[in-house]
């Protein structure tokens, strides 16, 4: 392991429990975003996410030094203690970190999981080689607070106290518990210290807030010999119980289950998948979250990306057949679709629910994409008593595009074509907006927004048959939409305009929005149109890290996404790589000039990405501008997702 504290700090870990909550933080063990912590509990799955317990602080003492396994960044500039120093090695056993700090002629290991379904958190120490007695100091360093926010030191409030050999944590005197802690076999010492000015140098990058407080609530002392184990559990306050089982072994197990779901679902290809391909698949579960729905109890959804997003529609939906389909989970799919199935309204899926408050329904996009998903599931799966149960959901998306909903969404009856916007609002996944002005507001006639309803338009054609439908009504829907699709066709890019009958008429801007017309399924463009597409988008957007969000050739683009909120969002999709795109690359690429090999080749260096030590997902942007460096989200669903996806189908 490399104990260089810029390569420690840079590399970050994710532990996730299937309802929302999680824990991350660096390989170092420094905080350098808001968002990191060993328990961020989901109070309302999947929402809610409340920053409980910071971090462990841990000491060792043994053969007369003492030894930190942490590292502390304060405001001052000092690295207190410095315990990246006695990293020996960082790895990942499946998904769960994994530490070994070199102590002298003692090895120690640590390990944290987190139980499925629960906001709790276990972290386990183990002596794996020690000639005498070692004796272990744990500060547990703990806060309640909004996971988007930071936290300032006050004189009274968050408080811990004894209760039956727990450490109880409370929001006020006197309140209900927020957190419990609690060590196998320690003494423990009440503390309530707030330490103050922790240092957060990734929220200074971003443009915000870059210290906090937390406060010390307690300390657990215990000694081990060699070949002993102690594991301390952080719970949220209303998920708090005595652990009746091994959650490290738990936690193997699942990700076992996991893996071979995958290769039953995938028996050729999984015989000669690469390490990431296997370490993808065992991501994919990390971003699949309950989400209970009055009636639906089952309900579930998907985590758009870790850390500071939660879920969103069009996310959800792109993100379902690979994290879902791909790696022989149906089922989740299923109960995915039917969730957002009863969350329809006037036609239109929901964009994003947010951490506290209601969700909106601001895009277009999104109830399309539900469509090529329920597609996706009944390709795989068969399963026509499902198509049944959710075809309603697919006619009522239909009939509200048709004849018009919300946001200025409706067909054009001249020519069928969706048109789509209005003022303030950003309806298409490109939706960055600064203050109350939209970057990119796409007005007009978006070409992936009639992509995808030609898609939609032929999937209700084949689907009508099985679901007692019109199948004619649908068909000659489809032509039309194909026939007025050819005025997407742009001579002067050679590609597709980016959008047609805008408020300042039809924009060639060249953007991947225009790949979708040759990915989806039913493509409403011929096969030389195809190729051109897909050699303009590999000229102008094709980087290793994905698809650029806007040609370098283009007088607005931006090369690299840094600076505050503002000029990272004016950045967003003006030259940002994004790495989901590169699925429907590779698979527009094969479509378009039947070169399975080639486009496999696109997917290789983010493959080469997750195959590096210590890394196991794929996140969300990166610069436009080489070395194309990664930013934005650790984890994205969609980006694993469409690797995932592409692969797969690319594999045969």
């Amino acid at each position: 392991m490399n104990t260089d504290l810029g390569v420690a700090s840079a590399r970050e870990w994710l532990v996730t429990n299937g309802i929302g909550g999680y824990a991350s933080g660096t390989i170092d063990g420094s905080a350098t975003r808001r968002y990191h912590g060993w328990l961020v509990a989901a109070l309302d799955p999947p929402a809610a996410r409340t920053l409980l317990v910071a971090k462990l602080d841990e000491r060792v003492e043994y053969g007369g030094t003492t030894w930190a396994l942490t590292t502390n960044r304060w405001a001052s500039g000092a690295i207190d203690p410095p315990g990246y120093e006695n990293i020996e090695k960082f790895f990942l056993d499946g998904l769960t970190p994994v530490w070994y700090f070199s102590l002298g002629d003692a090895l120690v290991e640590r390990r944290l999981v987190m139980q499925t379904g629960a906001n709790t958190t276990f972290v386990r120490y183990r002596v794996l080689r020690a000639s005498s007695k070692l004796h272990f100091t744990v500060k547990a360093i703990v806060d309640y607070r909004d996971f988007h926010n930071v936290t300032h030191a006050a004189g009274d409030g968050l408080m811990a106290d004894l209760f039956g050999g727990t450490v109880r944590v409370r929001a006020s005197p006197g309140g209900e518990p927020v957190a419990w802690l609690k060590a196998d076999a320690a003494e423990i010492q009440v503390e309530n210290i707030w330490y103050r000015d922790y240092d957060l140098p990734a929220e200074r990058e971003r443009g915000l807030e870059d210290r906090e407080d937390h406060l010390h609530a307690a300390t657990f002392t215990t000694e081990l010999m060699e070949g002993g184990r102690w594991t301390v559990t952080l719970a949220a306050g209303n998920a708090w119980h005595d652990a009746q089982f091994d959650a490290f072994v738990a936690a193997e197990r699942d990700e076992a289950a996991l893996l071979r779901a995958w290769r039953v679902r995938n028996e050729s290809a999984a015989r000669e998948a690469p390490l990431a391909i296997r370490r993808l698949v065992l991501a994919a579960s990390q971003f699949l979250v309950e989400r209970a729905l009055p009636g639906l109890p089952q309900g579930r959804s998907v985590i758009a990306g870790y850390h500071w997003f939660g879920d969103w529609g069009r996310d959800a939906m792109i993100a379902l057949p690979g994290l879902t389909l791909v790696t022989g989970r149906p089922e989740i799919a299923l109960a995915i679709l039917r969730t957002f199935g009863r969350l329809l309204e006037r036609g239109l899926l929901p964009n994003d629910f947010p951490n506290r408050g209601t969700p909106g329904y601001n895009t277009v996009d999104a109830s399309l994409w539900y469509v090529e998903a329920v597609r996706a599931y009944v390709e795989a799966t068969g399963d026509d008593a499902a198509l049944a149960e959710l075809w309603p959901s697919l006619l009522s998306i239909v009939d509200w595009y048709e004849r018009g909903t919300d946001f200025g969404i409706g067909a054009d009856p001249e020519d069928g074509l969706l048109r789509a916007g209005a003022s303030g609002v950003q309806l298409t996944w490109m939706d960055a907006m600064v203050g109350d002005t939209v970057i990119t507001p796409r007005t007009g006639k978006p070409v992936e927004i009639n992509a995808l309803w030609y898609n939609a338009l032929r999937t209700l054609a084949e689907f009508a048959p099985r679901a007692a439908g019109d199948v004619s009504r649908f068909e000659k829907m489809a032509e039309r939409v194909r026939a007025g699709f050819a005025r997407f066709e742009s001579a002067q890019t050679g590609g597709l305009f980016d959008v047609i009958d805008g408020p300042e008429g039809d924009d060639a801007t060249i953007r991947p929005n225009q790949i979708f017309a040759v990915s989806l399924h039913h493509s409403p463009i011929d096969p030389p149109l195809q190729r051109a597409v897909v050699d303009l988008c590999a000229r102008d957007l094709l980087t290793p890290m994905g698809l650029r969000s806007l040609s370098p050739r283009d007088p607005r683009y931006v090369g690299r996404y840094l600076g505050s909120p503002a000029q990272r969002d004016a950045a967003y999709h003006q030259g940002t790589v994004w790495t989901w795109l590169i699925g429907p690359f590779a698979l527009a690429h094969a479509r378009a000039n039947d070169d399975r090999a080639g486009a496999l080749a696109t997917l290789q260096p983010l493959l080469d990405r997750v195959s590096e030590p210590g890394n196991a997902t794929l996140g969300e942007i990166a610069d436009g501008d080489a070395p194309f460096e990664p930013r934005g989200c650790i984890s994205q669903a969609w980006s694993v997702a469409e690797v995932l996806r592409a692969w797969h189908a690319l594999q045969g």
